[in-house]
Formats: C-alpha cells, sequence, structure tokens
C-alpha cells in the first residue's frame, strides 16, 4: 500500500496554500499531485520506485525508502487527497478502481483524533481543534472526491472490490 500522505510538499515551500495566514494542509495545493503520479507510473511500469517519507511533525519530507510491488497484480495508493489524481490515472492507464471510504464520521473523528495523539503529529489543542474542523468538513470531502471521479463505498464493499480486481473480475 503506497501511502500518498507522503507527498505532502515540505513546510517551507513558497506554493503552499494559506488561510489565515497560516499552511492550510487540508488543501489539495498542499500535496505534490504531479510527484504522486509519477511515483504511481513508476511503479507500474517499473515494478519499483523510492518514494518520500514524510514527518507530519516536522512539516517536510526526511527520507526517502525504495518501495516495491514487483509481480503483484496490483498495488493500493491511499490518502486524502488520492481522488486528486484519479483522472490522470485513468488517462494513463494506471487504474483499476478508485475509492473513498465511507464511514460515520464520529467513528472517522475518533480513529484520526486517536492516531494523531499517539503519534504526536502536532499538540492536543490543534489535533482537537482541526479534529473538528475536518469533522465538519467531511461530507463535502466526499463529495468533492465523488466528483473527481472516486466511488463512495464502505469498508466492506471495497474490500471485495479490490479481491475482484485481483482475482480478475472487476465489479462483479
Amino acid at each position: 500500500m503506497l501511502c500518498l500522505d507522503d507527498f505532502y510538499k515540505n513546510g517551507d515551500d513558497p506554493t503552499l496554500p494559506r488561510q489565515n495566514g497560516l499552511v492550510d494542509w487540508d488543501a489539495p495545493e498542499s500535496w505534490d499531485a504531479g510527484t504522486a503520479v509519477e511515483t504511481i507510473d513508476q511503479l507500474a511500469r517499473q515494478g519499483r520506485a523510492d518514494v518520500p517519507v514524510y514527518a507530519i511533525g516536522a512539516d517536510r519530507r526526511v527520507a526517502t525508502r525504495p518501495f516495491e510491488v514487483t509481480g503483484s497484480p496490483l498495488f493500493i495508493a491511499e490518502g486524502i487527497f488520492a481522488a486528486e489524481i484519479v483522472e490522470e490515472c485513468r488517462r494513463r492507464g494506471l487504474l483499476a478502481g478508485a475509492y473513498a471510504l465511507r464511514r460515520p464520521r464520529g467513528a472517522t473523528f475518533v480513529r484520526r483524533l486517536a492516531r494523531d495523539l499517539s503519534e504526536q503529529r502536532k499538540a492536543p489543542k490543534v489535533l482537537i481543534r482541526r479534529g473538528v474542523a475536518l469533522l465538519r468538513a467531511e461530507p463535502a470531502v466526499l463529495r468533492r472526491q465523488t466528483g473527481l471521479g472516486a466511488e463512495a463505498a464502505h469498508a466492506r464493499e471495497i474490500l471485495r472490490r479490490v479481491a475482484d480486481l485481483v482475482a480478475g473480475h472487476p465489479h462483479r
């Protein structure tokens, strides 16, 4: 599984979007879509690529690591901005399926907060404020993702569809 969140731009990148003087990390422009697509293309065609390792607390890429999919019938690229590259991946013939996870908003809030607190991504007050804002924005985010070509589905349905793709039976 390729984590597309590792393709965020560095915190000092002058192209980062800002809101109220602060970097807007929830805006798609805070993410390097071009490099993500090129990496997916390289993985699909060559079976390996060096991918970034992003440290959220440091607001930057801190390393790269080798990622291999050689011999796999498909691989999954996941992340909040994945839908942003659906059209380009489809155009390049790289896309087997595109899904946006639909789950109860409260569950998403609790999972995100627990993860972010345990990983000490930011100060707890910041994480709670951001989590509440994302909770409120979630319906709009899902609408945007489906508008960009991802299909909204529950986790169980996505797992079934991925299993069908691996078996060679897309969307049975």
